[in-house]
C-alpha cells in the first residue's frame, strides 16, 4: 500500500482529468477552459473549478458543441487509453439526438422553389427575360 499513485475504483477525481481520460475533450487544458466557461454541471450544480472532485455515482452533464451529454462515473481514470477503455469509466445517459432534426445529405441539398441562387435554366429564363426588355 505504500506509495500508490494511481486512483482507484473508490478514489475521488479532478473533473477536468476525468474529462479528458473519458475522452470526451481532447485535452486537459481544453477540458479545464470547458468546466471554467460553465459549460459542465456536477450533480445538478454548476462546476466552475477545474479543481473539483468528482468520485463513482456522480452525475455529469457536458454541454459540447453539437450536442449535450450526460454521464454518470463509474471510475476515476488512471490515463487517457483507447476509447474501450475510457468506455469503463462512465455511464452514458444522454438523450438520444432527434432524428427527425437531422437532415440527410440529399434533403439538404434540396430547396424550395425560387429559394436560393437560380439554376441554370431559371438564369437562361432571366437573361432572356432581361434582353428582350431592350
Amino acid at each position: 500500500m505504500s506509495g500508490e499513485t494511481q486512483p482507484t475504483s473508490g478514489s475521488r477525481q479532478r473533473i477536468d482529468k476525468w474529462l479528458f481520460f473519458t475522452r470526451m475533450i481532447k485535452s486537459r487544458s481544453l477540458a479545464q477552459s470547458h468546466v471554467q466557461s460553465g459549460h459542465v454541471r456536477i450533480n445538478g450544480e454548476r462546476c466552475s473549478q477545474p479543481s473539483q472532485m468528482v468520485k463513482p455515482g456522480d452525475r455529469v452533464e457536458l454541454t459540447l458543441e453539437r450536442r449535450d451529454v450526460v454521464l454518470v462515473v463509474r471510475l476515476a481514470g488512471e490515463r487517457r487509453g483507447p476509447y474501450e477503455e475510457a468506455r469503463l469509466l462512465y455511464e452514458d445517459l444522454s438523450p438520444p439526438s432527434d432524428e427527425a432534426k437531422r437532415l440527410t445529405p440529399y434533403e439538404q441539398a434540396i430547396r424550395a422553389a425560387g429559394a436560393g441562387r437560380p439554376t441554370k435554366k431559371e438564369r437562361r429564363a432571366i437573361d432572356k427575360l432581361m434582353s428582350d426588355e431592350d
